[in-house]
């Protein structure tokens, strides 16, 4: 299975972004002042004022492979709840499986992860009875692989979004989760009416 990115929802938008940081000296938002608001943002983003940013947010589901939940972790700010396979036993195998291999590998891949999720099933199973529905379904994720999907309810706001961004949309990013930061980006990116639009362009990404 491919990973995917949904844009569940946003709050905020430029203007939002720029009523936080007129707060130190007025919020009255006159017409004048609109025509501002794209200098403004631009010049808090280079010089590094970057806390009015964190007044608007961008929510996802995402699923994919548990390498890349793991890079989504490894983020300063980031809401984050996941599918959990220890309140659950895993009843779907999702399984990623990376589509630049050479099939051979593709193959040996899949069959490697098929066994682990006969294991995973017969662990669940057979240790149940022995240290109870919890333990088993909790400990029996150490035969799940790295490349086996889950699903992530994902929030950040717009400042640890960028240096998401700049992080994992990048050449050196792993494969897998550089998709999905592209993803991620192109979602909000499209967001219609564009309330994003000067935020975006400070970035420079």
């Amino acid at each position: 299975m491919k990973n995917k990115v949904e844009l569940l929802g946003y709050y905020g938008s430029d203007e939002v972004i720029a009523c936080s940081a007129w707060t130190s000296t007025s919020r009255e938002l006159t017409e004048e002042k609109k025509t501002r608001i794209e200098k403004l943002i631009q010049n808090l983003w280079e010089n590094g004022h970057e806390t009015p940013f964190e007044k608007a947010t961008v929510h996802f589901l995402i699923d994919c492979d548990i390498a890349s939940h793991i890079h989504l972790l490894k983020h300063r700010i980031a809401s984050i709840n996941a599918e959990s396979a220890r309140y659950k036993e895993l009843k779907e195998d999702k399984t990623y499986i990376p589509n630049d291999w050479p099939t051979d590998w593709q193959e040996k891949l899949a069959e490697y992860v098929n066994a682990g999720n006969v294991y995973y099933r017969h662990c669940v199973s057979e240790l149940t009875p022995i240290l109870g529905r919890k333990r088993a379904k909790e400990s029996a994720r150490f035969f799940k692989t790295y490349n086996s999907q889950i699903q992530s309810d994902v929030m950040l706001n717009l400042r640890s979004f960028a240096n998401f961004i700049k992080l994992r949309n990048s050449e050196h990013a792993q494969k897998e989760i550089r998709e999905i930061a592209q993803e991620m980006l192109k979602l909000v990116q499209n967001i219609e009416g564009n309330p994003f639009e000067h935020t975006l362009k400070a970035w420079n990404i």
